[in-house]
């Protein structure tokens, strides 16, 4: 079957209000439908215009298309990863289980260790951007990784297992500038299955 050429905006596992109380509907749409929606639209008006300068042979700027390519492809990728890993309200949240948490009390000590590092890591991001837990494929430890934006502060050959999004378009219709209240509330929707099955995948 043959790939897309451009990027499309992923359908969502659940409906807009499964997320509440942490998450409202009018906030999961706005997020999901007009923010996702512009890094889509940016890395794909960048594709087209690669295609029509290789066409027409003609030049262009390398280092200026690269690097907002970067960005747009960020905010693309870690948006999927992000709505993957959350799930309704009820559902999810809680505490996780299985290879996850062996692999988390291995690295932290204690899930209540992870809960807390992450959470300050997620508060201290300096300006827009994602707290994430990752792998290093070298040595096979979990740690956590603060991007800037969407692409800066990376760390390369690192696998993303969970992310969290702390731009303020994420929640600012329902915490208005409360990042803090926004982080509290991400751990009674995080879908452990999906962060579980990423991490057993790496290990197969």
């Amino acid at each position: 079957m043959e790939q897309p050429r451009f990027y499309q905006l992923p359908e969502l596992e659940y409906d807009y209000k499964d997320l509440a109380p942490a998450m409202s509907e009018e906030q999961l749409r706005l997020h999901h439908t007009k923010h996702h929606q512009a890094y889509i639209n940016g890395a794909n008006a960048i594709l087209e215009k690669l295609d029509k300068a290789r066409k027409e042979s003609a030049e262009v700027d390398q280092k200026a298309v690269l690097k907002e390519l970067s960005f747009h492809e960020g905010g693309f990728v870690l948006h999927n990863l992000f709505w993957e890993n959350l799930g309704p309200h009820g559902k999810a949240g809680g505490k996780p289980s299985g290879v996850l948490l062996e692999e988390i009390n291995r690295e932290f000590g204690s899930f209540e260790r992870f809960k807390a590092e992450f959470s300050k890591a997620a508060n201290s991001v300096e300006g827009s951007g994602w707290a994430a837990l990752t792998r290093c494929r070298g040595t096979g430890r979990l740690l956590l990784m603060q991007i800037e934006k969407h692409n800066v502060n990376v760390f390369p050959h690192y696998r993303l297992l969970m992310v969290l999004d702390v731009w303020e378009h994420a929640y600012y219709l329902d915490y208005k500038n409360d990042r803090a209240k926004y982080v509290e509330g991400f751990w009674s929707i995080v879908n452990w299955d999906v962060v579980n099955k990423r991490l057993e995948a790496l290990l197969k």
